[in-house]
């Protein structure tokens, strides 16, 4: 039989050694999978809220509005629902960006062949006080291509513009005159009068193609 000999503190020490590697690996690991664990939560989550965000804003686009047409008859959004539209916000003065927007909508409604036929084109015009009906027919009639073209009263046009998040600014110029500040974005809205997407001023004819495609796919 063997006499149990009592261990000295360097063999006690080098007994436990390896229980407290063991440990501290453990406590190691179990660190690095909290904090892998951490950041993947945080980076679903982060990407979950910018999805809700992203569907709070797409929801808040867009609803009930009734402006008058170039011939006096008045279009609403339930004039307009059954098929898809891409509806701006301008002025018929507008030196540049209302021209430029207009001019490229007709350019990519031509590239679209017959599908360029499934949306509609909506022109609002936010200057109430200039733009009178016979007014934005005239202007929308230089594109040639079907425009519905919009305005109506102050309210009207502020209660609609406020919906589709568009803004506009009237800005006082030498001479007593004035411009107008506006949004340069085309929204898009599907059949059911729900944003699909945004055409930016500054993309490319080839990413606003693709969108206008998608809209009417």
């Amino acid at each position: 039989m063997t006499d149990n000999i009592p261990q000295t503190d360097a063999e006690h020490v080098a007994a436990s050694r390896p229980k407290k590697l063991r440990l501290v690996r453990l406590f190691l690991w179990s660190a690095v999978a909290l904090l892998g664990g951490g950041l993947l939560f945080m980076m679903v989550s982060e990407k979950d809220r910018e999805t809700v965000e992203q569907d709070n804003y797409a929801g808040s686009v867009g609803g009930p509005f009734a402006l008058t047409a170039p011939d006096g008859s008045i279009v609403t959004d339930q004039t307009l629902k059954g098929k898809p539209f891409a509806i701006f916000f301008g002025f018929t003065r507008c030196p540049d960006v209302c021209p430029t927007t207009l001019s490229r909508l007709t350019k990519l409604r031509k590239e679209m062949g017959e599908d360029g036929n499934k949306f509609e084109i909506v022109f609002v015009s936010v200057d109430p006080e200039y733009d009178s009906p016979e007014d934005v027919g005239r202007y929308i009639a230089l594109f040639g291509t079907p425009i519905i073209g919009l305005t109506g009263s102050s309210k009207e046009i502020a209660d609609t513009a406020k919906a589709y998040h568009a803004f506009y600014e009237k800005v006082p110029v030498e001479g007593g005159d004035y411009t107008i500040d506006h949004s340069a974005g085309v929204y898009l809205m599907d059949a059911e009068g729900n944003l699909q997407s945004i055409i930016d001023y500054h993309e490319k004819l080839e990413t606003s193609l693709a969108k206008l495609k998608r809209l009417v796919g």
